[in-house]
């Protein structure tokens, strides 16, 4: 999902929530900030970290995740099995368990809330995940068959079949994305765009909605509806959209937050020292995304230029000094799978390709923009860039902040030269960071195009896990970074937490950064 670390409006914030009557805050109800204001909450409209964690307390999917390994646990389905000759067909048997509302949740409430999802007029950002491995769907996604084409039904009322156009080895894993979601389809249908408002709102989660007060917080409370409330231990939930990373840095050693999502980098060095801070590998990447569309950028020469006269290294040495890992592949290391070779740091090279283009030391070239979203460490990271293109290439680059809402804008319509992105994987699987790419994908902002590449990836999708399916992934890869440079990666990032784990019991570091709040406790 994109990661945004998102930052810089919250003193405002802060004081609303600090000044609000003095009330004492209870043992057990959890204040985390949330780093933004969310997009929506209605799981067909939203694709960021900071969504994604409110989603967790207000809905659950067939699966959920294990909160030590990230990997698929019961949710909605109590079990499942597969059968086929590849595994292919995935039944699910379903628990008897309701809406916040007491309307019962079925196998034909899976079939209508994916085919929702994943019609092209809901034009959800992540359809392409399900249309991606269930038999028939990109046809449906794409406009091109009806709903009867896609290979999902209801064998009875709590019986769910599954049919993926292969073996999908991490199929199921992956089914602990929003983009499998259940709906409420009978409160969208009645209250349209309102359902997702307090009083309103209808989940299927832990948690339901208490309180939405936009730019200050959103609270949860447990949902006694919840199949699994035995275990549901917080008395509530409230995610504060703090963007300032001093500001909620402040905040958590003030005791006014219990969990801080990020960290500020101009006092790492102090917070390194914390027992409370916690640093981990995270399957995640930091890049810069191009506008193939562009006149300039459309010639590779230009992007690898520009890819190849970043020292990375330095970067994460010198500015960021987190534990960040360069890297000039787009896709971490994970399991077996060796990421792309990609092209290294050498700016000679990077001279010479910029002088093909038609650019000798820079002469000519235009000046571009480069966006990013409101965070200190992305203002650090283009002004760094900014600097090693002036300083290599001879090139001008402005730098363009956008609030968060905006910058997504901006990018989904392909209005951007070079834009700051990065990417969490939703389940360990390189596929997972390669289908960004894929022409019609919903993430492919820059519009990136190539059909060798998109065919790699859909005889990916039919191979059983193991070193043939990986090479063919790299060969994708290969494709994507070291011949067309659709993306400069930068780093894989890592996790940065502040939480103090002698209060709380459930909260474990993972690669996904993904924290359910079932099972999530204060110490006694």
């Amino acid at each position: 999902m994109k990661k945004i670390l998102a930052t810089v409006l919250a003193l405002v914030t802060l004081a609303a929530f600090t000044s609000c009557g003095g009330e004492k805050k209870s043992s057990s109800e959890l204040i985390l900030n949330n780093g933004s204001e969310p997009q929506s909450l209605d799981p067909s409209k939203i694709q960021g970290v900071p969504e994604h964690r409110i989603y967790m307390a207000l809905f659950e999917g067939l699966v959920s995740y294990d909160p030590k390994t990230n990997f698929a646990i019961p949710g909605v389905a109590e079990s499942w099995e597969r059968s086929g000759e590849e595994g292919e067909i995935v039944t699910f048997h379903l628990r008897q368990t309701t809406w916040s509302d007491g309307t019962p949740i079925t196998a034909q409430t899976f079939v209508d809330s994916w085919l929702y999802y994943m019609d092209p007029n809901t034009a959800a950002e992540y359809a392409y995940m399900p249309a991606g491995i269930i038999k028939g769907a990109a046809a449906y996604n794409a406009g091109e068959a009806d709903a009867s084409s896609v290979a999902i039904r209801a064998v009875d009322d709590y019986t769910f079949e599954v049919t993926l156009v292969g073996s999908v080895p991490y199929a199921v894993d992956m089914m602990a994305h929003y983009s499998f979601a259940p709906l409420p389809l009978h409160v969208i249908k009645e209250k349209g765009d309102d359902w997702t408002k307090p009083g309103n709102f209808v989940g299927n989660g832990p948690f339901v909605l208490s309180e939405w007060k936009p730019q200050e917080k959103i609270v949860v409370v447990p949902n006694d509806k919840y199949w699994n409330k035995e275990n549901v231990f917080l008395s509530k939930i409230t995610f504060m959209p703090i963007e300032n990373q001093t500001t909620q840095y402040n905040a958590f050693k003030n005791g006014e937050i219990d969990w801080a999502t990020e960290a500020p980098l101009e006092m790492l060095d102090e917070i390194k020292l914390s027992k409370n801070y916690h640093v981990a590998p995270q399957l995640s990447s930091y890049y810069y995304e191009f506008n193939i569309n562009d006149e300039v950028l459309s010639d590779v020469r230009v992007r690898k230029a520009l890819a190849m006269s970043i020292d990375k290294q330095q970067l994460v040495d010198k500015i960021l000094k987190g534990g960040q890992i360069a890297a000039d592949a787009f896709v971490p290391p994970m399991g077996d799978y060796v990421p792309a070779k990609g092209n290294a740091y050498d700016v000679e090279a990077a001279k010479a390709l910029l002088a093909e283009a038609g650019y000798p030391n820079g002469e000519g070239f235009p000046t571009m923009t480069v966006i990013y979203n409101t965070n200190d460490n992305h203002k650090k990271v283009a002004e760094y860039v900014q600097q090693q293109w002036k300083e290599n290439l001879g090139i001008d680059v402005v730098l363009e902040n956008l609030e968060w809402a905006t910058f997504l804008d901006e990018r989904q319509n392909n209005h951007f030269q070079i834009a700051r992105a990065g990417w969490v994987g939703d389940y360990a699987d390189p596929s997972n960071f390669l289908e960004l790419c894929l022409k019609d994908g919903g993430n492919n902002d820059g519009r990136y195009n190539n059909p060798k590449f998109d065919e790699l990836l859909r005889q990916a999708s039919t191979m059983q896990a193991g070193k043939e399916r990986d090479d063919v992934l790299n060969q994708a890869e290969e494709i994507l970074i070291t011949q067309d440079q659709a993306f400069i990666p930068f780093y894989y990032y890592v996790s940065q937490n502040l939480i103090d784990l002698d209060k709380w019991d459930g909260w474990y570091t993972n690669i996904l950064d993904i924290h359910p709040y079932v099972g999530l406790k204060a110490r006694e």
